[in-house]
């Protein structure tokens, strides 16, 4: 039964910067990169050398552990250039597109079996887009899932809007929620804001179960979702895949060809005219922000500002990431700094007096604002996380190394995006989100 979900706990941090609802092109990247580290504890084998041609479509490399996980060029041209990092680490596989883009043919004329739907998407490079939970790795093919979640909306900061990315591609998102609908035996759960009127691509929507959420950020968590909807215990796992992937792998199991082009916002306080741009997964950062951002220190970031990754115009979008945001980098003291009252600072306290003013839009920089510090409970991360843990008593049992407190305590239940507005609102300062990662990493291995 459909469930209608409300939380309190949260913050919405309005930003200046929001992208317009105007759609155009990215200029044609000059180069595109393919990252093993997008796909955390991806062990990854190359089947390509410097020189090769490849195809759109065409494998890079498979995942070690599982040789059947393929990934794939998002385009056809030549490999530039494999970028390695200490210990020979593959950091990057960079790729010079053709002006004629060549394509793979997958034959997708028979997906009426649950193995031919694995197959098919392990073979094109579309299955890491299925991402698992517990751990927050790519899904195991050998294990089914008692359910899977797509959230239709990004609930943080200068966050793209799918009602207006997805419109008009409701043949090519119900194809792919045909697809993923056979790879459980549970519900599909596509959950929708609440108080809102979302897109038919999502309220038309066949074969899922169709959920609410009315709340601030991390309503649009999918992780929020789950906790509220179907919680996750120990022994079972749950899948998530986001809205917009969902539409990219029904398009391709209609057409059989990989064809990675998608929509992004790009957003932020230095961009020029924020606004939503087409291009292709794992573009060059330089073809999406050359020319439209503002002079000055900027911080460029592949994803958003709470959990995207710090890029440059020597960067590339990740292979998850639906924005780009552009903020000043924040190097600059102030006077008296957090002493001084301030009317252009936000704060989830009443620190300053900008809470006197709780629509106000703010332009922030990257600045912390204070140094480290004694790391205490202090009830700040209880309120806005809306979920029925203690986030202060696990971090702390991660950082002790406490297996038996880590899985008791809801290790099995969150990923770091979910820590995400804990860590901006930490007096302490903590890296809650790397340390919650290397906590699941020690998790999976100990526990399983």
């Amino acid at each position: 039964m459909p469930k209608n979900v409300r939380i309190s706990k949260g913050a919405d941090i309005k930003l200046v910067g929001a992208a317009d609802h105007v759609k155009g092109d990215a200029s044609f990247p000059a180069s595109f990169a393919l990252k093993p580290t997008d796909f955390h504890g991806l062990t990854p084998k190359l089947v390509v050398k410097e020189g090769d041609e490849v195809k759109a479509g065409s494998v890079i490399f498979y995942n070690k552990d599982n040789e059947h996980v393929k990934f794939t060029s998002p385009v056809s041209g030549e490999v530039a250039e494999i970028v390695r990092g200490a210990k020979r680490k593959i950091l990057e596989v960079r790729i010079v597109p053709d002006q004629d883009q060549k394509f793979e043919q997958f034959d997708v004329s028979d997906l009426s079996s649950t193995e031919k739907i694995k197959t098919v998407l392990m073979s094109s490079g579309f299955w890491p887009m299925l991402k698992q939970r517990p751990y927050d790795v790519i899904a195991n093919p050998h294990l089914k899932p008692k359910a899977i979640f797509i959230s239709a909306f990004d609930s943080s900061p200068l966050a793209p809007d799918y009602d207006f990315i997805l419109h008009g591609q409701q043949e090519a998102f119900q194809k792919g929620l045909d697809a993923l609908s056979k790879l459980t035996d549970g519900k599909v759960h596509l959950t929708t804001r609440g108080k809102s009127t979302s897109d038919a691509t999502f309220t038309q929507a066949k074969g899922v179960e169709l959920n609410t959420i009315t709340g601030p950020h991390p309503a649009g968590n999918v992780g929020i979702q789950i906790h509220h909807i179907d919680p996750i215990n120990k022994g079972e796992n749950v899948w998530t895949i986001s809205a917009q992937n969902v539409a990219l792998m029904g398009k391709f199991l209609m057409t059989g060809i990989v064809d990675l082009k998608k929509v992004i916002a790009l957003a932020g306080s230095e961009v020029e005219k924020p606004r939503y741009l087409t291009t292709w997964v794992g573009a060059s950062m330089k073809s999406i922000v050359d020319g439209q951002i503002k002079a000055g220190d900027n911080r460029i970031i592949s994803g958003n500002v709470l959990t995207g990754d710090a890029s440059s115009t020597e960067g590339y979008l990740g292979f998850f990431h639906d924005a780009v945001t552009v903020i000043p980098e924040g190097n600059e003291p102030q006077f008296l700094g957090w002493l001084a009252p301030n009317f252009h600072k936000f704060s989830l306290s009443r620190s300053y007096f900008s809470w006197l003013s709780p629509n106000k839009k703010f332009a922030l920089n990257t600045n912390m604002n204070g140094e480290d510090r004694a790391y205490v409970v202090s009830g700040q991360y209880e309120a806005v996380l809306p979920m029925d843990i203690y986030p202060v008593q696990l971090i702390k049992s991660i950082m002790t190394n406490d297996l038996d407190k880590m899985e008791n305590l809801g290790i099995y239940e969150v990923i770091p995006e979910d820590f995400a507005l804990c860590e901006y609102a930490c007096t302490s300062k903590m890296n809650v989100q790397s340390i919650l990662r290397d906590g699941l990493d020690v998790a999976k291995q100990e526990l399983g």
